[in-house]
């Protein structure tokens, strides 16, 4: 069942890229407007180095944008489950914060911050954040209440409580969120490489199309999307770790 799990989507990825090569080379497609995978994945090797190079500038804008949405999205869950009132003032505000498309934000940062490292880490946090709050308040709030009444009778303080029940219990909603907002900070990172910067792979996409270099701006998703894919796998590997050690260290029932 598990080896089904992962054969499946790779025959059909292979399928996809196969017919895509086949419709490029029927149909005599020029490389500046659709370049055949084969293309893409030589352009990829070509050009590794300065991939690379710029992958190193936005992978530190991810994982930074990811440190700061996390923690950020994570307090504010823990402060709007501890107070009712605060969870029924704020929440609107938070879902109503992701209404707001993220182009519109971005270019107001670069006013602000400048054409370093600080809008793209912004961008990406912002990004990132409400996926952390939402999952993260929702473990919280899932907690049964017989255990907190347990805890309560024990004398619990409310930061061992928080410690020993609230924050195991909301552990699995927590990896959800990170793994969501790992995908997503790196699409922060990119749009904000877009509005303005000088290296990363969304500046190096942008310059590559300039020149009609789709091969280019091919290999730089392709880039793109290593990274996200190694962040969210990342993250499923460490999720099963800490899950397994806090299934083992859990109060008896």
């Amino acid at each position: 069942m598990t080896a089904r799990r992962f054969v499946l989507p790779v025959l059909l990825f292979l399928a996809a890229v196969a017919l895509w090569e086949i419709a490029v080379r029927a149909f005599a497609v020029p490389a500046y407007i659709l370049p055949a995978p084969t293309r893409v994945v030589a352009t990829f090797f070509r050009h590794f180095p300065l991939l690379l190079g710029h992958a190193g500038v936005t992978l530190a804008e991810i994982l930074l944008g990811l440190l700061l949405g996390g923690a950020g999205g994570l307090g504010l869950a823990i402060l709007l489950y501890s107070s009712t009132a605060l969870r029924q003032a704020l929440q609107p505000f938070l879902i109503a914060s992701q209404m707001m498309p993220v182009f519109a934000i971005a270019p107001l940062l670069i006013v602000w911050l400048g054409y370093g490292l600080g809008p793209k880490v912004a961008v990406a946090a912002l990004i990132g954040f409400f996926p952390v709050a939402v999952n993260t308040l929702d473990g919280l709030c899932a907690t049964p209440q017989d255990r907190i009444d347990l805890f309560r009778t024990m004398g619990a303080s409310p930061g061992q409580m928080l410690r020993k029940l609230l924050f195991p219990t909301a552990l699995p909603s927590l990896f959800s969120g990170l793994k969501v907002a790992a995908t997503l900070s790196v699409v922060g990172a990119t749009i904000g490489e877009w509005v303005g910067a000088r290296r990363g792979l969304g500046y190096l996409m942008l310059q590559s199309n300039a020149r009609l270099r789709v091969d280019l701006v091919f290999a730089a998703i392709l880039m793109l999307t290593t990274i996200g894919l190694s962040l969210f796998a990342g993250f499923r590997i460490i999720e099963r770790r800490v899950l397994h050690w806090a299934i083992h260290h859990r109060p008896p029932e």
